[in-house]
């Protein structure tokens, strides 16, 4: 998911670009002029309502990361010199406090949810509902986790990110103690529901944050750390809640859950800053580009003189720095230009013309469904004979997948940048975009066997460690798969990144929804073997096109649709 939220990212941002995280696009410049004596001025032709992403994004994401005069990687993008409130330029520890705040966040909204699946066995008992009907428990909230991205991210884009991760924040928390005092299953299932509608405002912000504060070399790196908190809470929780269900009640669960998203959601208010900066490129002195901060409001004019405070150059006047108090602010100011806010809600939906859309969200979603599948399934069977485990061992399954999930994470994320930047090494220091997809190779072959022994391992009731070791390799393509395909998007559209990767997530989840919905009564009709395995084959054959399709042909696909005018 995201949901997992139940949830790459290395985009790369380059010199010659326009680094937005809302978007705004440039007021045309006028060109009208005084008519010639006798002669009428002509009409000036209307403004385009499209645009082409060549006219955002030069370089269609190509980008030289590496100099042959040193070893150190070349900082794409390059942060403002003049403005010290630029993300890119906050101190490490700032970086790392709100960063981590965010991935805790999603972490909480996937532990609280998804955690309780250790727990479905004996909630169905305690309510008296089927298995169908407890698995809506998670099932419902998934799918709230995708379609509230159209909700939150326009909001964001808008409006700032501070505010919506401040107000999602506190709503996660106010649904948690309702889900801890609910007195029937109903209750329950709305306190999940709006847990995640809460939660669902990180599916694609959150992502998008490693592009506000991280450099294309560190971003594939930060992605696997995001993606993996991501999933964890959907490894860790269950794990936690069987422990927690057999020593005291899956009541307390949710009471831990909401303890730990207060603490994060005073983090939150009191630490995180705004990040959305509108990076325009600006030339200074001796044709050298620089940042423009727009929304912190430098002054552009002729400036000269060396007595003036601050530091300053020609055109530019340093920004000076804000306080603590400042910063927290809810309000950051909208889009300066003419940009309204029911164009940032359907701006996203003409960008599922993007091959790398369609390929990212059908990856991840394929994943999340094998891996919510036995989410869902496992306690039925675990608990049930010929197993009859407690629910505290039941949890045990959950290790694998968490170990599954960091070893995903460390292929997509770190091992990925380590041989991009081989590859770019090897090609004069330029990056292309696509070296990522090569190590789809890994959750391909890893993952596709994961689901077939996984589904002969219950049906046929094979030793439990082929359970535990199925689950675990299934787990491995929720973090690897997006990881890599999430920071793909990014590279390719980066100054829309938000959108598009809100269109990854929200998709991901609803087309996840409508497999999850059926697979209880997909199972009971064709057995585990048949249903795992075809879930396998429809994997497998994703991630294989993909590969074959945009690994040779993506560069030319990504200089066409550079060309296509659909940005609205």
């Amino acid at each position: 998911m995201s949901f997992y939220a139940f949830t790459p990212f290395s985009s790369a941002i380059f010199p010659n670009s326009a680094n937005i995280s809302f978007h705004t696009l440039p007021k045309p410049t006028s060109t009208r002029t005084q008519p010639a004596p006798g002669r009428t001025m002509s009409t000036p032709r209307k403004q385009q309502t499209f645009t082409t992403l060549h006219s955002l994004y030069a370089t269609s994401g190509t980008v030289t990361i590496h100099s042959s005069s040193s070893d150190s990687p070349i900082l794409v993008p390059t942060p403002s010199p003049l403005d010290p409130n630029d993300p890119l330029s906050w101190p490490p520890q700032k970086k790392r406090t709100a960063f981590l705040s965010i991935c805790t966040f999603t972490f909480l909204t996937n532990f609280g949810i998804g955690g309780l699946t250790s727990a479905f066995y004996l909630i169905s008992l305690e309510f008296e509902k089927s298995l169908p009907e407890t698995s809506a428990l998670l099932l419902w909230p998934i799918l709230v986790l995708g379609l509230f991205n159209f909700f939150w991210v326009p909001l964001a884009n808008y409006f700032g990110k501070r505010s919506v991760f401040v107000l999602s924040c506190g709503l996660l928390f106010a649904s948690y103690i309702w889900g801890a005092l609910a007195k029937s299953f109903e209750s329950l299932l709305w306190s999940n529901i709006v847990a995640a509608f809460a939660g669902s405002s990180t599916e694609a912000l959150g992502a998008a944050m490693v592009n506000d504060l991280f450099f294309v070399h560190e971003r594939g790196g930060k992605m696997g750390v995001y993606m993996n908190f991501i999933s964890g809470g959907n490894t860790v929780g269950p794990l936690v809640c069987g422990f927690v269900v057999t020593g005291l009640s899956w009541r307390w669960h949710k009471w831990i859950a909401a303890m730990l998203t207060g603490i994060n959601f005073a983090t939150v208010v009191l630490m995180v800053p705004e990040t959305r900066y509108h990076r325009v490129e600006v030339t200074g002195e001796g044709g050298q580009q620089m940042s423009e901060s727009e929304d912190n409001g430098q002054e552009k004019g002729k400036v000269r003189g060396d007595g003036e405070q601050g530091q300053q150059r020609e055109g530019i006047v340093a920004v000076p720095k804000k306080s603590w108090v400042q910063e927290l602010s809810l309000w950051s100011g909208t889009p300066k230009d003419d940009t309204s806010l029911w164009k940032m809600f359907l701006r996203p939906l003409p960008m599922f013309a993007y091959p790398c859309v369609i390929y990212s969200f059908l990856g991840y979603a394929v994943s999340l469904v094998l891996t919510v599948a036995v989410n869902i399934l496992n306690s039925f069977v675990l608990q049930a004979p010929p197993y009859s485990w407690s629910p505290t061992v039941n949890g045990l399954i959950n290790i694998p997948g968490f170990i599954g999930n960091l070893l995903g994470s460390f292929a997509g994320g770190w091992l990925v940048d380590k041989f991009c930047d081989w590859r770019s090494r090897k090609n004069n220091g330029v990056f292309e975009p696509e070296n990522r997809l090569y190590l789809c190779i890994l959750p391909l072959l890893i993952t596709g066997a994961g689901c077939v022994l996984f589904g002969y391992g219950v049906e046929r009731t094979l030793h439990w460690t082929s359970l535990f070791f199925g689950y675990g390799m299934v787990s491995f393509a929720l973090t690897a798969v997006p990881t890599i395909t999430m920071a793909y998007v990014s590279d390719c559209l980066l100054p829309v990144n938000s959108d598009a990767l809100m269109l990854v997530n929200g998709s991901k989840n609803i087309v996840a929804f409508g497999f999850l919905y059926g697979i209880v009564p997909w199972v009971e009709e064709v057995g585990y073997v048949e249903c795992f395995g075809t879930q396998a084959g429809i994997y497998v054959a994703i991630i294989v096109i993909g590969m074959a399709v945009l690994i040779p042909f993506g560069a030319r696909i990504r200089y066409a649709q550079a060309k296509w005018r659909i940005i609205l």
